[in-house]
């Protein structure tokens, strides 16, 4: 990046030779090449911090448009996020790979703060132990998280009487991992 002295130098080297052209320090003509060197350097310096910008890591000014782009802030985060947050809720989403393996859901619950496990099931077969439990061919695409148990909604005097008595679960991980598993499998949760 050039400084507004520099571009005033190379002003004052491109202008042709010759008495008419007045470059003393004081003349018009060098306030004129002043200011036009010092909005070159301004526009030097926005190209330069617009580098920066590109870079998600880096982001500061554009940091609204990075989330529009990647579809965030998740609809899954409840309350307000820090900027250092923000930014690396971008950044997450940039680099993230995804998966399918339980391995990948501890590690995504891990990242939210939780400590899970996940049972998969498969259905009987002959060969299964005689203690082994009886399910059908379409536990073959259920998966059960077990989490801890944090949030209990109680049913208030506005809520529909449809809605249970108490609501035990923990909406900020459900939302996260149904959004995250596969389409054709069914995601059971497990609260202790």
């Amino acid at each position: 990046m050039l400084s507004a002295d520099s571009y005033a130098r190379q002003l004052k080297q491109l202008l042709p030779m010759g008495a008419a052209w007045n470059l003393d320090a004081g003349s018009r003509l060098s306030a004129l090449l002043r200011g036009l060197a010092e909005e070159f350097a301004r526009v030097d310096g926005r190209a330069a911090a617009l580098i920066e910008e590109a870079d998600a890591r880096t982001t500061f000014e554009l940091l609204t448009d990075w989330e529009r782009v990647l579809g965030l802030p998740d609809p899954c985060v409840i309350g307000e996020q820090s900027f250092a947050q923000r930014r690396a809720a971008v950044v997450a989403r940039l680099v993230g790979l995804g998966g399918q393996t339980p391995a990948y859901f501890i590690g995504v619950a891990a990242a939210l703060g939780y400590t899970i496990t996940v049972t998969e099931f498969s259905p009987h077969d002959v060969d299964d132990d005689v203690e082994a439990p009886l399910y059908g061919d379409d536990w073959a695409y259920a998966w059960q998280v077990n989490a801890p148990l944090n949030t209990v909604r109680e049913l208030t005097v506005n809520d529909p009487v449809s809605d249970g008595l108490a609501i035990w679960g923990n909406e900020a991980l459900e939302c996260v991992l149904n959004r995250l598993a596969p389409a054709h499998t069914l995601l059971v949760f497990e609260f202790a």
